[in-house]
């Protein structure tokens, strides 16, 4: 078996994440800046070592003063924690065919925690340039205040500002690497 090696194409990727905002409703946020890779045998996923950066810096929620908030030490604290990381652990069988569960390390703020995500195989095809590309759609959920994002206030009613659970939503398109 040949080992192959992909790369993230940010043209065609997006990675982003939900929190709820005053308990009724979720914000959508999204990380514009970031790199990943893959080591994979043949076209095999499912054994892939896969390891991934998002810069903080580059935080949108589509509200300024919010990302700069984001940013800020009451959550990433982006000076001092530049970037957050994945590196994945294991992968099982997930659901169905076209899916899988991957494991790996998740450090955000200088905190390390082992995470569970899904994994949706999209397929794998050819682009006009010839270039072998895969596919795929990546979610899961993670307790924001286990990674030390704990900042939270309360309305002027007594209800919680932020809810604990982030949601993670992301498409992801890879090519391989000749």
């Amino acid at each position: 078996m040949s080992t192959k090696k992909w790369v993230i194409d940010p043209m065609h990727s997006e990675i982003r994440f939900k929190i709820k905002h005053l308990m009724i409703s979720n914000v959508t946020g999204s990380f514009n800046s970031f790199e990943g890779s893959a080591e994979t045998e043949e076209n095999n996923f499912r054994n892939a070592k896969i390891s991934f950066s998002a810069a903080i810096s580059s935080i949108d929620t589509g509200n300024e003063q919010r990302d700069g908030h984001l940013k800020a030490g009451d959550f990433f604290d982006a000076e001092q924690y530049p970037n957050l990381t994945f590196t994945s652990t294991k992968t099982e069988k997930g659901t169905d065919d076209d899916s899988f569960f991957l494991y790996g390390d998740l450090s955000v703020r200088g905190v390390t925690k082992n995470i569970r995500l899904t994994a949706e195989v999209g397929g794998i095809a050819k682009d006009s340039y010839s270039n072998t590309k895969a596919g795929f759609t990546v979610s899961g959920k993670i307790n924001r205040k286990d990674f030390g994002l704990t900042w939270s206030a309360l309305t002027e009613t007594g209800g919680l500002m932020l809810g604990d659970d982030v949601k993670i939503d992301c498409e992801v398109q890879l090519t391989e690497q000749v």
